[in-house]
């Protein structure tokens, strides 16, 4: 008889959950009874292959969203790249066997995936999901979709095109380092500033910035050039709105935001990555991964604590999993 083409799709996988709300080290735990994830009909199954950390991770454990979190016990995880091993009957673009990456909950932080990123098996909408670029490893994929559609977001917000300047704030974060990649390669920034401390300046300018400041020994607000979009990835809006031009823009991606400045928290959507993929297959866009990266799934928990200090460059990475 020859063999299934398919491994058999567990009933139970395993996965890390909180039950509680509280500090990630002491509620998140790993679950090795977790039942699979039920697909709907515009789902695919993903074999997760890796997932990434991000703020909003921590933050939902720690209770900042309980009126919108997913019900509890649930598996955080937003960022996914894997395999396909069963597709719901209206899906068109995948098919079992396709390698795809994506943010798996559309709206960040209204009802999230009982069954996140952080587990063998998550499920997800395919609007939501992109075929993986055969040149990035699960691990790089899985660092790019919230953040790079979160800083593609910030852009279109913006309504930034072509010849204009840009300050990042917080350029070497997971955020901050795809603005200043997509500012400089896609968007066609005539010149990019950003800020880190003074060991990340390097890496600052080899993603693009024409101006690498040094937070350590610099006001940003207080150059005597201001720019024409501050994009605020760290929550500093007020010193922001003293950077940018006259009518020049300020985005941030931190609540609670200061008006004039636009606010939001990303939408989710699979064509931006579409979008990208001719950047990322030609290397112009890099995923940018912390060098500690990436971390076991049985580290997960010490993976959170590294990404709670605030000192990681680019993303934090989970892989293989399991």
């Amino acid at each position: 008889m020859a063999a299934p083409s398919t491994p058999m799709i567990p009933s139970h996988i395993k996965a890390w959950v909180y039950s509680e709300y509280g500090k990630t080290s002491d509620v998140l735990k790993f679950d090795t009874n977790v039942p699979l994830p039920q697909l709907k009909e515009d789902q695919v199954l993903i074999k997760v292959a890796a997932a990434a950390l991000n703020p909003i991770d921590y933050k939902r454990l720690a209770g900042y969203f309980k009126d919108t979190d997913s019900p509890l016990p649930t598996a955080p995880g937003y960022d996914v790249a894997g395999v396909v091993v069963k597709v719901g009957s209206q899906v068109k673009k995948f098919k079992e066997g396709d390698e795809v990456y994506g943010d798996i909950n559309e709206q960040a932080l209204i009802h999230p995936k009982v069954i996140g990123s952080l587990a063998e098996y998550t499920a997800a909408e395919e609007k939501l999901l992109a075929h993986k670029p055969p040149n990035l490893s699960f691990a790089e994929a899985a660092s790019l979709p919230l953040t790079t559609e979160t800083a593609y977001e910030g852009f279109e917000r913006a309504g930034f095109s072509a010849g204009k300047s840009i300050l990042v704030l917080g350029g070497a974060g997971g955020v901050g380092t795809q603005v200043i990649q997509l500012a400089k390669h896609v968007f066609g920034a005539s010149k990019v500033a950003a800020t880190a401390s003074t060991r990340k300046l390097e890496l600052l300018r080899n993603l693009g910035a024409d101006l690498p400041i040094d937070y350590t020994k610099e006001k940003f607000e207080e150059l005597p050039e201001k720019f024409d979009l501050v994009y605020d990835t760290v929550g500093e809006t007020d010193r922001a709105l003293e950077a940018v031009k006259e009518g020049g823009k300020v985005v941030t991606i931190v609540p609670p935001g200061i008006p004039p400045a636009i606010l939001f928290i990303l939408t989710s959507n699979g064509s931006i990555l579409e979008k990208l993929r001719p950047y990322l297959e030609s290397g112009k866009v890099k995923p940018v991964l912390d060098p500690k990266s990436p971390f076991p799934f049985s580290q997960t928990v010490e993976a959170f604590s590294f990404l709670e200090t605030n000192r990681a460059t680019g993303k934090v990475v989970v892989h293989p999993i399991p």
